[in-house]
């Protein structure tokens, strides 16, 4: 703001002394520009103010959460010691690791393959495939979560574990498959038919030439893919909530709720705890996500 205000300043004197219709104009610009900061500010504390809530209250006592005393006295660190101490918890945290982790490689591994054919091979049913799979796009997970427990749990014999969750992660994703071929439309014909000539084959042009081309675009679906599985509550309750050692730290948050009295300040500390990995993957690879989904919409 005081940036902004030095510029004012000095096109004044740059340009000498105003007419009447002029500092007018130049008034009602300085009012625009801290009209606009002040909308900025205001949403910008919108979003951050429940963050700082969550926090405080995670370093506050049992006693003190959730009153009017808003700041911590003293301030609790130990609460972090106590949520790492409960029983389970780095079993959840090493579950969560394993279905986000291993289920994002799957999900990028078996979608890009995919993706790559449904935007430069032309074979007949092309645009009807793709159809399909908008079409499974538009389909609720709940239509179809009784026949695909019954193949796990019956038929497989998996329930209690995370596998039917991790497994259908290695035969690609609608979503996933849809958003990278909208990024490998963008990406010129003429690199593929450059290293086709060279006597590169399809896999191997795919790997040599169209993934260092499309890093933001597989940057965008890894970390979409991750952060649903990281967040993902419905599906481990499905499969897996007969076993705790199965337990994803989403759902392992309800076990910070008794039945007659919940410790407040130590479920917000577990909740920091699971949000942090999603905020600091999210910011350091905020810019290849961001270019990953503008450049998605380029070309249709």
């Amino acid at each position: 703001m005081a940036q902004g205000l030095d510029t004012l300043k000095a096109a004044d004197r740059a340009t000498g002394p105003a007419t009447p219709a002029e500092h007018t104009a130049r008034r009602k610009a300085l009012l625009n520009w801290i009209a606009v900061h002040a909308l900025g500010v205001a949403a910008a504390l919108f979003f951050v103010l429940p963050f700082v809530f969550l926090l405080l209250t995670s370093l506050m006592s049992d006693q003190q959460a959730l009153t009017r005393d808003l700041w911590p006295h003293p301030f609790e660190w130990s609460n972090y010691r106590k949520v790492f101490d409960t029983p389970g918890f780095l079993t959840w945290w090493k579950n969560t690791l394993l279905y986000a982790g291993l289920g994002t490689v799957l999900t990028v591994v078996s979608s890009l393959p995919v993706a790559y054919a449904l935007a430069k091979f032309r074979f007949r049913g092309r645009h009807l495939s793709l159809m399909l799979v908008i079409s499974m796009m538009m389909l609720p997970p709940q239509v179809v979560v009784i026949p695909m427990y019954l193949f796990w749990a019956k038929q497989l014999d998996l329930s209690g574990t995370l596998w039917p969750l991790i497994i259908p992660m290695a035969f690609g994703d609608a979503f996933s498959i849809f958003l990278l071929r909208q990024f490998l439309l963008t990406i010129p014909n003429e690199y593929l038919d450059a290293a086709k000539v060279d006597g590169c084959g399809e896999f191997r042009t795919l790997l040599r030439v169209v993934v260092p081309m499309a890093k933001p675009g597989i940057a965008a679906v890894a970390l979409f893919q991750f952060f649903y599985a990281w967040n993902d509550y419905f599906g481990p309750q499905i499969y897996a909530s007969e076993n705790p050692a199965a337990w994803t730290l989403s759902y392992g948050l309800e076990s910070f709720k008794g039945a007659h009295h919940t410790d407040w300040n130590l479920t917000m500390a577990a909740t920091v705890l699971v949000m942090a990995p999603v905020i600091l993957v999210f910011f350091f690879a905020q810019k290849a996500f961001v270019e990953g989904v503008t450049l998605t919409g380029v070309k249709g």
